[in-house]
């Protein structure tokens, strides 16, 4: 049975869980409700929910290593489980994309973001990054703000229907369908 292993970027506890930057921890938590399982601490510096998914195992992480050292987590769980880098999606916010618009794809480069950095230090660069838009409403010098900021009363729809859509999608990714899942996903604007 194929083992993959999703993880959820962001930073732990309750002064970050619904800022910008945390999206993919949304995602990853969201993902874990639809499948009735729940959060366990893993064997590293993270939290773990374990399900299958079309014949797949899935696990899904959230590192507590705070987003720039999010691949040290990732790495320590690849290499005690034997997963392959290729069976690993990172679940990333990104201010370049307006809120509501993903994207999926295998392998690149960080992007300027800390955390596909460390993911790319840690696993390699092949793994799958699902980019999930948060805006860039920001000026020079406030995109740390900016990011650790949470979402305005107005984006709060955008929001619920971007991890509904980000849910699906991975569940999609996994069936048996990816080709058909990644021009879902990468064709929504």
């Amino acid at each position: 049975m194929q083992h993959w292993l999703i993880v959820g970027l962001g930073n732990p506890g309750d002064k970050y869980a619904d800022t910008r930057h945390n999206i993919g921890w949304m995602i990853a938590i969201a993902l874990a409700q639809s499948c009735k399982v729940e959060f366990k601490d893993g064997k590293g510096n993270w939290k773990q929910a374990e399900s299958s998914l079309h014949g797949k195992k899935i696990t899904i992480m959230l590192p507590l290593t705070y987003m720039n050292n999010s691949g040290q987590a990732a790495g320590d769980f690849i290499r005690y489980y034997k997963v392959p880098s290729e069976h690993v999606i990172a679940l990333i916010d990104e201010y370049n994309f307006p809120l509501g618009k993903m994207q999926l794809k295998q392998g690149g480069s960080d992007g300027g973001h800390n955390g596909t950095t460390s993911m790319i230090t840690h696993i390699g660069p092949s793994f799958w990054r699902f980019r999930f838009g948060i805006d860039k409403n920001f000026g020079p010098g406030e995109m740390s703000d900016y990011v650790l900021s949470g979402f305005a009363k107005h984006e709060e729809n955008a929001l619920k229907e971007m991890i509904d859509r980000g849910v699906k999608s991975i569940q999609m990714f996994l069936g048996n369908n990816p080709a058909r899942a990644l021009q879902h996903i990468n064709s929504v604007k």
